[in-house]
């Protein structure tokens, strides 16, 4: 046998390691106490995908200027990405980490469109009989990576403020977005029976259009799901640049991460009681919100005193946290406030909401950060039928998560999404900076309860009164 032909051998044993290893990435991270070695089991499935393809294309170079130079530039390339990433890695905040992702799956987006128009322009290799399939792969892999880019470059700027998180309502704008998939289907069609160049324009303006107007079109109270749906994209779009390079490992890792990515929008979309079609289709069919600044009466405030006086009074306490403790990067003090309360006796727990933070485990991921132990994490579903019995519920930045209107008001853009119930408790503590509506823009009159305190300031400082009030 040649080099190359080892070479090939050895990388597609390598490959099938590899889908292995994501597999096993992929079931760690399920778990929260697996979840390190979740990641690990991918760390080691990549390196392992990428020195056997470095192995593979040496073989095949080996000896040929041209491809040699080409072989330079990859490593290059491979290179300068890295340090880029580990840069990003080590100064993203934990804050940024959704929109970073957003940001990653963009470049997902870019490659496979860079692919298919490679495929485009070089297809003297692929066989006649299949160079239908051929026409097909290139088109509709350009779609997807187009879409996946421009939808993700718009939740990028909508989760770092950028742009606004209100939804755009374009008149007509789900006629636009069906229109456009009817469009994408005839041009494929004709693409695969004629393949001319400007057709291939034509779609990446078109999908490039799309992605925008679809992930615009959904506002920020669906961001969560947004990542997950732009998460499966990119899979997909990946998937589409594997067969078009012929790498079984990229079509394996793409679907793996497709799948994946739909399969956790369907569940987030559940628990939001949104409609998985509505939101993958651009917000069809939701209404936008309604202003946040109504005027719904008078919010009565406290101070770190008298929380600590609730809390010394207390023997059950629930602590909800979302996104604004992840901005205040007060996880560490609401640890200690959690562990300075159970070591006086009081039984404590938290409480998460599937979509609390702006990506799914924004919060469990803080929590086990400071520590927090596992056992007294719960989901929504664990705790909402306990709070009613709860002394003080302490919400740390949360705010659409624990809205009443929810499951009051019928009008509400967020009616039917299912919340944590904290108003059923005997006394809540609000955290906030202000009287401000939170990410999807709609008022919350928890905050005008009887049984309800607002606490105002940074979320980390105040935890940190109240410990030296205890």
């Amino acid at each position: 046998m040649t080099a190359a032909a080892v070479a090939g051998a050895v990388a597609g044993a390598a490959y099938i390691v590899a889908a292995l290893l994501f597999i096993l990435s992929l079931a760690g991270l399920s778990k929260h106490e697996r979840a390190r070695g979740g990641v690990v089991y991918g760390m080691i499935g990549m390196a392992t995908a990428l020195l056997a393809t470095l192995w593979l294309m040496i073989a095949n170079a080996w000896g040929e200027p041209n491809a040699m130079l080409g072989l330079i530039l990859l490593v290059v390339a491979v290179v300068v990405g890295a340090a880029i990433g580990l840069y990003k890695a080590r100064t993203v905040k934990m804050t940024g980490m959704p929109e970073l992702i957003a940001l990653f799956h963009s470049f997902v987006g870019a490659a496979a469109v860079l692919v298919g128009w490679n495929g485009a322009l070089r297809d003297e290799g692929v066989a006649a009989n299949l160079l239908g399939i051929h026409h097909a792969e290139v088109f509709i892999g350009v779609f997807i990576g187009a879409v996946t880019l421009t939808g993700s470059v718009v939740a990028y700027l909508k989760l770092s403020a950028k742009m606004s998180s209100r939804p755009l309502m374009l008149p007509g704008k789900n006629a636009l977005n069906i229109g456009a998939i009817v469009v994408f289907i005839a041009l494929t069609a004709w693409y695969v029976i004629t393949p001319q160049l400007w057709l291939l324009v034509v779609v990446t303006i078109l999908a490039l259009a799309l992605g925008w107007h679809l992930v615009a079109s959904i506002g920020g109270g669906d961001m969560p799901v947004v990542i997950s749906m732009l998460n499966s994209y990119s899979g997909w779009a990946a998937a589409a640049a594997g067969f078009l390079l012929n790498n079984d490992l990229l079509i394996v890792t793409g679907a793996l991460v497709g799948s994946s990515g739909a399969y956790l929008s369907y569940i987030m979309c559940k628990a939001m009681n949104r409609s998985f079609i509505s939101v993958i289709a651009g917000g069809f069919g939701i209404a936008p919100p309604a202003s946040g600044d109504e005027e719904q009466g008078e919010h009565q405030e406290t101070d770190a005193a008298s929380v600590a006086h609730m809390l010394e009074a207390a023997s059950t306490v629930v602590i909800t946290p979302g996104y604004g403790m992840a901005v205040a990067q007060a996880q560490s003090a609401v640890a200690d406030l959690a562990r300075r309360l159970i070591e006086r006796g009081v039984q404590v727990r938290f409480g998460i909401h599937p979509v609390a933070g702006r990506l799914p485990g924004h919060m469990n991921v803080l929590l086990a950060e400071a520590k927090v132990p596992y056992d007294i994490v719960l989901e929504m579903d664990e705790i909402n039928d306990d709070l009613a019995d709860t002394d003080v519920v302490l919400v740390i930045g949360a705010n659409d998560t624990v809205n009443p209107a929810a499951a009051e008001d019928p009008g509400s853009p967020i009616a039917g999404m299912p919340v944590l119930r904290v108003w059923e408790a005997r006394q809540v503590v609000v955290f906030k900076r202000s009287m401000a509506s939170g990410y999807a823009g709609v008022a919350n009159p928890l905050f005008f309860r009887d049984n309800a305190w607002m606490l105002f300031g940074d979320a980390k400082e105040r935890v940190q009164d109240i410990l030296v009030a205890l």
